[in-house]
């Protein structure tokens, strides 16, 4: 069993030195230090991921606050969850919680009320919004992204060598997403082939 502290500032330039402080202030043996400068905006955070292999059973991950660990409820329900499937303690100094009191699991029963409340709103808004924008003839969802004029020229190149010329840097030339340009690829062969056969039926008589 160890005693394990994951610490982190959002930027280079902030200190991590107050975090480490408030452990030995409050006289807590730290075993295992695990620390990073990194946004935490989201869950691909490299020390983080090495942090989560690493506790084991038994162990008890200290924390300055929930915002160290995660930026959102959701997240911070997920981290929860898997150090529980790990038999892992979590323990944050800020918001005096410890997942293993009755306190700490009402408070986590609390924030996933919380979240679904917020995603029940989140759905009801986007909703109201779709309706009143088809109501109002406006419309809805992202702009669907078109066939470029420069579309064609880059199709030839690539169809002529794709080896020279791969899809990869015919997508870069485009700025399109990978499952966008194969979106638009196959509706750009789709119009070749309806092309072809027009010419191909136009003389024709039944």
């Amino acid at each position: 069993m160890a005693n394990v502290a994951y610490i982190r500032v959002s930027s280079q330039q902030q200190d991590l030195g107050r975090q480490k402080y408030l452990f030995s202030e409050r006289n807590i043996k730290i075993d295992k230090v695990f620390e990073e400068k990194i946004s935490g905006k989201n869950m691909d955070r490299e020390v983080f991921k090495q942090m989560m292999d690493w506790v084991r059973e038994g162990d008890v991950l200290y924390i300055e606050s929930f915002s160290r660990l995660a930026r959102n409820t959701r997240d911070l329900l997920d981290i929860v969850e898997r150090l529980k499937s790990k038999s892992v303690k979590l323990v944050s100094l800020k918001e005096n919680f410890d997942t293993t009191t009755p306190q700490g699991k009402l408070m986590l029963g609390v924030f996933a009320c919380l979240y679904e409340f917020e995603r029940e709103c989140m759905l009801e808004r986007q909703k109201e919004s779709y309706e009143a924008r088809r109501s109002a003839g406006l419309p809805v969802g992202r702009p669907k992204i078109k066939i470029s004029k420069t579309f064609k020229k880059n199709y030839e190149k690539w169809a002529a060598d794709p080896k020279a010329y791969t899809a990869t840097q015919f997508m870069k030339d485009e700025k399109l997403s990978r499952t966008t340009f194969y979106r638009l690829l196959n509706e750009y062969k789709e119009s070749l082939n309806s092309s072809k056969n027009n010419l191909l039926w136009g003389g024709s008589s039944l």
